[in-house]
Formats: structure tokens, sequence, C-alpha cells
């Protein structure tokens, strides 16, 4: 048997998450269809990270292995031939028998991106949210600055879960604006549920005066889902990146 590392990129509009479920569209199970198809028997695929419903990405990892003896190139050419126009393969490299998608990233990057002016923008009505007052830009980027540093994250984290360790290492949490733009850039050894949707959301209410800036502290200390703001919408953000053990964590922009 062989493993192979795989490299996603998809429009996640049309699916109800990455996790392969009933009577729904998800990535997951398109994949592995299109993976069913080339090698005429059913293939696991494992995804780095269960991104939400509507959630899109750049960059998912996932894994899989199989005794089909395609090249890469063959796999990747198949895959690409299978797979429908909102999802691409980006890559398809041979790897360790002990690789595992989720369990061997040492780290994610996220981007959430908010689209901050008085007119909507209809191409865009999908891949951001959509916020038409000003924000205070400065005051979201005192308030993200907390967030930095190995922390228990609960106030963030969404019930229900099975995880029982809320410490995650954030080494990136920082806002640019780029146009009308204002995207939301984070990077951590770990995330929990919904945590990057909630961090913006809160984010958002800083920027809109509900929330102070400093008051992210004692939100933190709080332990407590309710002590936050709300959560952001699932169509604004992007898994960009996972990476592992031979890959450089980004550098802060």
């Amino acid at each position: 048997m062989t493993t192979f590392k795989l490299v996603l990129e998809y429009d996640g509009t049309h699916y109800a998450g990455w996790q392969r479920q009933l009577n729904v569209p998800t990535i997951q199970e398109t994949v592995e269809s299109a993976l069913a198809a080339i090698a005429q028997t059913r293939l696991t695929v494992v995804g780095a990270g269960r991104t939400d419903a509507g959630v899109h990405a750049l960059g998912q990892v996932a894994s899989f292995r199989t005794d089909r003896g395609l090249s890469e190139r063959e796999w990747l050419r198949a895959l690409n031939a299978h797979l429908p126009a909102d999802i691409s393969a980006l890559s398809v490299v041979q790897v360790a028998d002990d690789f595992h998608a989720r369990y061997s990233a040492k780290g994610k990057l996220y981007e959430y991106h908010l689209l901050n002016r008085p007119e909507r923008a209809p191409l865009l009505r999908e891949r951001a949210w959509m916020l038409y007052k000003p924000l205070d830009l400065y005051a979201m980027m005192d308030a993200a600055a907390c967030l930095t540093g190995r922390q228990d994250f609960s106030s963030f984290e969404t019930a229900p879960t099975e995880n029982d360790n809320p410490q995650c290492h954030m080494q990136q949490a920082e806002l640019r604006r780029q146009g009308d733009l204002i995207v939301c850039a984070f990077y951590a050894d770990r995330f929990l549920k919904q945590m990057v949707r909630s961090i913006v959301g809160t984010l958002v209410e800083v920027g809109q005066g509900k929330r102070s800036a400093a008051d992210m502290p004692r939100l933190l200390a709080a332990r407590a889902r309710a002590a936050a703001g709300r959560t952001a919408p699932a169509h604004g953000l992007y898994l960009v990146r996972v990476d592992y053990q031979d890959t450089p964590i980004p550098n802060p922009t």
C-alpha cells in the first residue's frame, strides 16, 4: 500500500462541510467518489481539518492509501478529470506510510474576509462577510494582539464538542486592509470548533464599538462561550494552508 498526500482547493458554498454525512453533499464524499472511480474500489480520505458548511479552502490537505499503481502525476490528472468544477486537486505527493493529514499537522493558517463598505458587492456575497458601517480597524487590531501565545480558548469554542483540550498556541493573529476588504489572519498549532469564526465575530463587535479591546484578556479568562461575541458567517472563512514538519510557519506580515 502507498500513502499519498493530497492538497485541495475548493469553494465550499454548495457543500455541507468536509466530513461525510448522509443525504447531503460534502467535500470528503466528493473526493472519495472521484478516487473510487479511478481506483475501482472504495478509498478513505482523511482530512487535516473538518471545515464547516460554506467554508472555503485554498490548501486543505488530505491523505489516502492505495495499492493502485499510478504515479503522482497520473493521480493528479485523473482526480481533476473526475472532480466537479468547484473542487481542484493542486498536488498529489507520495509520503511516508506514517503520514496522517490530521495528526501529522504542525500548524494551520486561516483567513477570514470582511467586506467593509456602504454598498453590497454581488461578486463577494458568498466569499466575505459584508458589513456596511465603518469598523474601527485599529481597535480590532489591538484586540487581536491579545490572542497570541499559548492560551485557553474555551471562550471561542462552540459546543457541543468532543475536545477536552482547550489550549492552543496562537502564533499569528493579525488584521490588514486590502481596499474594502479586511483580512483577518490566524496561525496556530491547532484550532477549536468554530474558533476562528467566534474570534472574528468578537473582533467585529470591538470594531463596532460594542466591546473594548481592553476586554479581551477578561473574555479569555472567562473560559465561557457566552462571554464572547457572535459566530461569524461561514462563507468568509478560508483554510489557507496546513503545515507539516518540512514546511515553515509564516512570518508575521
